[in-house]
């Protein structure tokens, strides 16, 4: 088997998955509404959302009580 390729990361996974929600939305803008359009919007939030997944976690609201 071959070496495992490593990548080392300029910006974190919040970082690309932002502008990959930003890139998706741009391509859909220049789209007709229509099926495709839909499925590269919605990859688009599911992108935003990966995006605001470390904020939710690390959230006030989701740690133990003291």
């Amino acid at each position: 088997m071959g070496e495992r390729r490593r990548v080392k990361q300029t910006c974190s996974l919040e970082e690309r998955m932002a502008e990959q929600a930003n890139k998706l939305k741009e391509r859909a803008s220049q789209l007709p509404a229509g099926t495709e359009r839909e499925s590269l919007l919605k990859r688009a939030r599911i992108a935003e959302t990966g995006a605001h997944l470390s904020d939710w976690l690390t959230s006030p609201g989701l740690q133990p009580p003291k």
